[in-house]
């Protein structure tokens, strides 16, 4: 791996522990190219090497407000790069909780199953990709937070309550789960299995979370009874 990346054994070996001087900008690049890693990973590597300052919160973009309201009738919220929503549109706000009246501290995507209950669950055989989906997106926060209390806390929370959550976080994995099946219980629509989606919105921090169905299936149908 060091002969990959054009460093010498010895720098390479100082670097895993911690001991090397911080590497430049074109040494991590070769590292990046000689893990493979992706552009997640690279930019997680990158912060993590001090090479991107930590980041602040922006304000939600108006675009991204109207994307949310034209929507319609799928349900859908705005994430900054903590997992706390946003945003949501009158379709999520029927379909799951009115966030509105959350406290603040529970507007948070990761907090969402325990605020929801057996209301959201992960669709049957899908929950380890939920929780390593959790753990990439808290590990790639952490990252950009560093000195972020009430994150940390969280992400100590979630190890302590989950053993499934605490081994997904020492895999150290910040790739994103952009698809995950979800089992809602709806208590006026019943059962609905969705695909929640996130997307990164262009030029901005924040991701769009949406849930979906199927065409033709029963959740697609009972969608059009949401508004």
């Amino acid at each position: 791996m060091a002969a990959q990346a054009g460093v010498s054994v010895n720098y390479y070996e100082r670097l895993e522990r911690g001991r090397a001087p911080r590497p430049s900008p074109q040494v991590l690049a070769a590292l990046g190219r000689a893990l493979r890693l992706t552009d997640a990973e690279h930019e997680h590597l990158a912060r993590l090497a001090g090479q991107i300052p930590p980041s602040t919160r922006a304000p939600v973009p108006d675009d991204a407000r109207r994307l949310l309201d034209g929507l319609g009738a799928i349900p859908a919220y705005l994430v900054d790069e903590r997992q706390d929503i946003v945003a949501w549109n009158r379709a999520a706000t029927a379909l799951l909780t009115d966030f509105a009246q959350l406290p603040a501290e529970d507007r948070n995507a990761l907090k969402l199953p325990s605020v929801l209950g057996t209301l959201c669950t992960a669709a049957p055989g899908s929950e380890g990709e939920f929780l390593k989906h959790t753990a990439a997106q808290l590990r790639t926060a952490s990252a950009r937070y560093p000195t972020d209390r009430g994150l940390g806390e969280l992400i100590n929370d979630l190890a302590a309550r989950s053993p499934e959550f605490a081994a997904a976080w020492r895999a150290h994995d910040v790739r994103p789960r952009l698809a995950l099946r979800k089992r809602l219980h709806h208590p006026e629509l019943g059962r609905l299995d969705l695909d929640l989606r996130t997307l990164q919105l262009p030029s901005s921090s924040h991701q769009l979370a949406m849930y979906t169905a199927e065409p033709g299936s029963p959740a697609a149908r009972a969608f059009t009874h949401l508004l």
